[in-house]
């Protein structure tokens, strides 16, 4: 693990890409103030463990740059991705002293990590950061029951279709963008990892990928750099409308 601290790292949180996202998103100045004194960066290599489920974890977090997965580990030995985290993402409990799954980061990652016991404290005297997080806990409710439709209700090319929807999503609000029209954007995710995240095989995920390509749905550029022509063709072919919810 490589652990950069904010000596290290020269950002500042009102600098942030991710500070209109973040848990941070409706702090005032001098709750940002506050925040600096508590915050430091941790940065991990791809395939490196953030941390397993069942450690004790003694910060929280918001990812500033790359992906991460959510994992749960069977006690035969199978292993299950139940979560991404995407940039602006929060990791960790306020209240709960261990990991509830392993956390890995898929790519590169970055992340801004505050020491979890003055953070308590802070959500205490602190209604912002309190109501920025209710926010983002219920967001991510909502997130798992769309995810729990796709997994249970959607085909294969539907599946693909709506996670890199919902990448695409997740890139268009970093950038302060809406999500339509004309999209580019990397893909973070191996095909692999995919296949894993959806509870396909490799095999589908490809044959699936190539046939969103031949129909024009999205365009490649290697494996990872992905066009989309028409967001809302891309939604279509996802069962979602241009709102994100689910066409009945």
């Amino acid at each position: 693990m490589s652990i950069q601290d904010a000596h290290s790292i020269s950002l500042q949180c009102g600098a942030c890409p991710i500070r209109h996202r973040a848990v941070c998103a409706r702090c005032e100045t001098d709750e940002l103030a506050l925040l600096e004194e508590i915050k430091y960066y941790r940065s991990f290599e791809a395939g490196q463990t953030v941390a397993w489920a069942g450690d004790k974890m003694d910060f929280v977090a918001s990812v500033v740059s790359g992906i991460a997965t959510l994992t749960q580990t069977m006690e035969d030995g199978r292993t299950q991705m139940v979560g991404l985290l995407l940039p602006s993402d929060f990791v960790g409990r306020p209240g709960r002293e261990t990991a509830a799954y392993n956390v890995t980061a898929t790519t590169d990652l970055l992340m801004c990590c505050f020491r979890k016991r003055p953070f308590e404290e802070m959500m205490m005297r602190t209604p912002h950061v309190a109501q920025r997080l209710l926010e983002m806990t219920l967001d991510e409710l909502d997130a798992a029951r769309e995810w729990m439709l796709l997994l249970g209700r959607k085909t294969a090319r539907e599946k693909i279709a709506s996670l890199v929807a919902i990448i695409a999503r997740r890139d268009a609000s970093l950038k302060l963008r809406s999500p339509q029209g004309r999209m580019v954007f990397d893909l973070p995710l191996t095909r692999e990892a995919m296949a894993d995240y959806l509870g396909l095989t490799l095999e589908t995920v490809s044959r699936q990928i190539s046939a969103l390509k031949r129909d024009g749905v999205i365009e490649l550029q290697g494996k990872r750099h992905v066009t989309i022509p028409d967001f809302d063709l891309l939604l279509t072919e996802a069962g979602d409308d241009n709102d994100g919810g689910y066409l009945t």
